[in-house]
């Protein structure tokens, strides 16, 4: 074969541009002009260096010279120095044939200079390596001008340093005389340029000539086509010429037609071949895909004429073999969409943590891919999340999946039936035996009146099941004696096939998936093993959801069970609450309202980071501590600081295991509210602060000191202290109310204050419009809980609060005890009065004698009656029982007989001692002394 491009001759117009030839002329030029280029700029440089060298040691050479003349030293050690030197250094110059000869005392002060205005001056330069006895040159930069300079000490007998030599040459020479030296090394490089440029044009000519103007893409591209032709192409490709000899045969059309190694070159009947194909090959016709059989092959052989133009004559023939493409292609296809169902089913089947979603997934993967109509069936233990059955073959099953692609036109029980299918326990030995009597129990393993049979008795009731497949129902006669009118219907409506899966992972079994086909055609024994995958993949997806849900259920069983199941009765405020549940697992935020004496109430707001079981529980704990602590009727900041030591300790337990997370990352939130005074005295420990809604309308944001979370003990909590009036709603939430990823919290903190505003009255109202402000921005990734806490502040009145100060005087306590008594019969608590003047009598007298005055007493009225005592003493008082000898001893056991609560409060002023006493006095027994 002959290429030759249009308009290209052996001296093309395209030869100095895009052919072989041009292109390597091109090469050669850029590769010569760029070495004379080089070469002549190495050759400048090496012409300076050895100026510049020169220049170095006639320099030195020159002060050397005359550092070591005598005359030199003798004048340096003379009164008028520059006398003798200066018409030696100009001597020295000319002989030495350098630009200048200067001579320094040991200051670098010139005594002599080519320039007399110089003389006098210090000369430019660090002079320590001359003065240190050493000679040497340098290039100099500096005044008067740059140069190459040499410097030589000049010593005495003694080597003690008499004044330094300098001489040099300036650069401006240098230049000179390189420039002078260029023009030659110019014309030896544009001489070898010339030269080379001949040379590269003949050989491009002869190149040119030899590839007959062809590009290299052009060239390369016959070098591949040739070779992938001959090796690499799996059609057989003959060209024969216009005689109908063999030219060229590749390495496929050897193979196909069992060509020898020597064929090249023969005439096609030389060749041996089936006759029809040596037929066509010697006609030369066109032809296109014509089958002919060669031996055991079928090969399609297509036939085209050559010689178009001037070039040769002749005809190329392509064979392919076409034996076992339509088996090839057929299981390809198949493959092909087994793959595509098994991908989709992994993107698809398992996205929730839901049995029923896993179950309905499944359906919607195979249904029409793989199926007609597709049931799940699944164990009731499984759907609910419990722990399965020891014997499941006994277990009630539900239908929770059915997909169908015929529609409406099939008998099979809907979703949510509850197919009464007897436990079958069967085993496939082989796919092929599935049939007629030796179905067996296999078949028995469906039933008529269901998508699919409940071959799920377990490995528990006896042999492993397996699944089955039934390529022909219609042949089948089994599986028809569980239920033979449904059977008839399931024919009637054009079921002709049917695979059931047991849905088992864990060695566990879940129930059964059904796959029915109508439409399609009937199932086949590679189907089952796509089968098989599919209902083992959603059957350890429907194994986690199963787990989760139970674990989930377990969590918020505990959680449940740790959060307050309703507010305590309290008349200091009138709550409200809220809790939403992480959307993920269960969380650790929690709420508390705690009535304190003194008709006072603690308010509490928590939060655990984190989820799980773990954050429940340590919730539960938290919370338990914040109730003891509040027993003891202490103030916000220290019952935040024992709480803190609590965590501090409980993650140094020892016996925690090594997977046991720290409690680290908890906060609280403790408020007091004291209805007599309307103070509210709050600390947090990490926590959000609280919003106020006053009842004048406006809101705000409350700024208490931002203590650390719990667990770090690095420094004191703080107490923030105000005084709400009446009607005032104090708001205490989580972080999981106002932290989003979309919004920022100032912007949080503005919706919270905006939803504030819009209500005026009611706690119930207000958790409502907060959560409907803030709720809608909440999208799936902030998946924290919720606790919220909304509590309108009381004031107790004036008229059910009594106070009376005190003398330090025993005598004294008998008028303050009838006032008192006077009180409670105007308060109308006549029952209550004698049980009263006990309690008071006992814890005045007590306070008279052992604390400090002033001792002042105030009555209580609310839910229960207070009496309490304060005096400025800081002694606890204790309670013991006093024996029969005992004079004393008596009182405090006699009050925690007779009242209902009691105990001590502390303060900074003293403490308080305090009894709680029932509205309507239940009459008891005085205890026995």
């Amino acid at each position: 074969m002959t290429l030759k491009r249009p308009g290209a001759g052996e001296r093309g117009p395209r030869f100095a541009r895009r052919s072989v030839a041009g292109q390597v002329f091109v090469l050669q030029l850029a590769i010569v002009l760029l070495l004379v280029i080089a070469g002549a700029a190495i050759l400048a440089w090496q012409a300076r260096a050895a100026d510049v060298r020169s220049a170095r040691e006639r320099s030195l050479t020159c002060a050397r010279t005359l550092a070591l003349a005598p005359s030199v030293a003798a004048f340096l050690q003379s009164s008028e120095p520059t006398r003798g030197l200066q018409p030696l250094s100009v001597r020295a110059t000319r002989v030495c044939g350098i630009d200048f000869v200067a001579i320094l005392d040991t200051k670098g002060v010139r005594l002599s200079d080519p320039i007399p205005d110089l003389i006098g001056k210090r000369a430019s330069g660090d002079f320590g390596r001359a003065l240190a006895g050493e000679s040497y040159s340098e290039q100099f930069e500096g005044e008067p001008k740059d140069s190459v300079r040499a410097v030589a000490p000049v010593r005495d007998a003694d080597g003690e340093n008499l004044g330094l030599v300098t001489a040099g040459v300036d650069l401006t020479t240098v230049a000179a005389r390189l420039n002078r030296e260029l023009p030659w090394v110019g014309v030896g490089a544009a001489g070898a340029l010339l030269l080379a440029t001949a040379g590269a044009a003949l050989v491009s000519r002869r190149l040119n000539r030899q590839t007959r103007g062809l590009g290299p893409a052009e060239v390369t591209r016959m070098y591949e086509h040739h070779d992938a032709v001959l090796h690499s192409v799996r059609e057989g490709v003959l060209v024969l010429d216009g005689e109908r000899r063999l030219v060229l045969a590749n390495d496929e059309a050897h193979r196909l037609l069992g060509l020898p190694d020597q064929a090249q070159g023969q005439h096609v009947d030389e060749l041996r071949l089936e006759s029809d194909l040596a037929q066509l090959l010697s006609s030369g016709r066109t032809a296109s895909d014509e089958v002919h059989v060669v031996g055991d092959r079928m090969l399609a052989v297509n036939q085209r004429t050559t010689g178009r133009g001037d070039g040769p004559a002749g005809s190329v023939a392509t064979l392919r073999d076409t034996t076992e493409l339509r088996e090839v292609a057929g299981q390809a296809q198949v493959a092909a969409q087994r793959l595509e169902l098994l991908y989709t089913a992994g993107l698809r089947i398992g996205t929730t943590l839901d049995v029923v979603r896993t179950a309905e997934e499944l359906a919607e993967v195979a249904v029409p891919r793989f199926a007609d109509v597709v049931t799940v069936d699944l164990f009731d233990h499984v759907i609910s999340g419990k722990e399965p059955l020891p014997d499941p073959a006994s277990a009630p099953v539900r239908r929770v999946a059915l997909r169908s692609a015929v529609g409406a036109a099939h008998p099979l029980q809907p979703v949510g039936s509850r197919p009464s299918i007897p436990p079958v326990t069967g085993r496939q030995e082989g796919v092929e035996g599935v049939r007629g009597e030796e179905a067996g129990a296999a078949g028995a393993a469906t039933h008529a009146g269901t998508a699919a049979g409940h071959a799920v008795a377990g490995e528990a009731g006896g042999e492993a099941v397996e699944p089955v497949l039934e390529g022909d129902l219609a042949a089948a006669t089994e599986w028809r004696a569980v239920d033979p009118e449904q059977a008839e219907r399931l024919l009637a409506a054009g079921f002709h096939s049917l695979i059931t899966v047991p849905m088992r992972a864990r060695g566990t079994v879940f129930g059964l998936a059904s796959f029915w086909r109508r439409d399609q055609r009937p199932f086949q024994p590679e189907d089952l093993a796509s089968a098989e995958e599919l209902v083992a993949r959603t059957a350890v997806c429907v194994d986690n959801a199963r787990r989760y849900a139970r674990e989930h259920g377990l969590a918020v069983t505990l959680q449940r069970s740790l959060l307050p199941g309703g507010l305590p009765e309290q008349n200091a405020v009138g709550a409200a609450y809220r809790y939403l549940p992480a959307q993920a697992g269960v969380g650790g935020d929690w709420f508390d309202v705690i009535p304190l004496p003194g008709a006072r109430v603690a308010l509490v707001v928590g939060d655990v980071v984190g989820h799980g079981l773990h954050a429940a529980a340590t919730m539960g704990r938290l919370r338990t501590a914040v109730h003891n602590f509040s027993s003891l009727d202490l103030p916000p900041d220290e019952l935040l600081a024992h709480l803190d030591e609590l965590v501090a300790r409980i993650d140094q337990d020892p016996t925690l295991g090594p997977e046991t997370e720290p409690v680290t990352g908890a906060t609280v939130l403790y408020a007091i509210y004291d209805p007599t005074s309307g103070q509210c005295h709050l600390a947090m420990a990490g926590h959000p602060p609280p919003a106020l809604a006053r009842p004048d309308g406006t809101t705000t944001v409350l700024n208490p000191p931002e203590n650390l979370p719990l667990g770090l003990g690095t420094s004191p909590f703080e107490t923030f202290s105000l005084t709400l009036p009446e009607g005032s709603r104090l708001v205490l939430y989580t972080n999981g109310l106002v932290q989003v990823r979309s919004r920022d919290l100032d912007d949080r903190l503005d919706m919270l204050r905006t939803a504030l505003t819009r209500v005026e009255r009611g706690p119930e109202e207000t958790c409502a419009a907060v959560l409907e402000a803030l709720l809608p921005d909440r999208t799936n990734e902030d998946r924290d809980d919720i606790a919220l806490l909304v509590a309108e502040t009381r004031m107790l009145p004036s008229s059910r609060i009594a106070r009376w100060d005190v003398p330090s005087d025993p005598e004294a306590v008998a008028p303050v005890r009838a006032a008192c008594m006077s009180q409670l019969t105007e308060w109308g608590l006549e029952e209550t009065a004698f049980t009263a003047e006990l309690v008071l009598s006992e814890l005045i007298t007590n306070a008279i004698r052992y604390g400090e005055p002033p001792v002042t007493v105030r009555l209580l009225c609310d839910r229960y009656l207070t009496c309490e005592v304060s005096d400025r003493s800081s002694t606890a008082p204790h309670l013991r029982r006093a024996t029969t000898v005992d004079e004393g001893g008596r009182g405090l056991f006699l009050i925690a007989q007779l009242a209902q609560h009691w105990g001590t409060r502390y303060s900074p002023e003293g403490k308080t001692i305090w009894a709680e006493l029932p509205l309507t006095t239940v009459h008891q027994e005085p205890p026995l002394a």
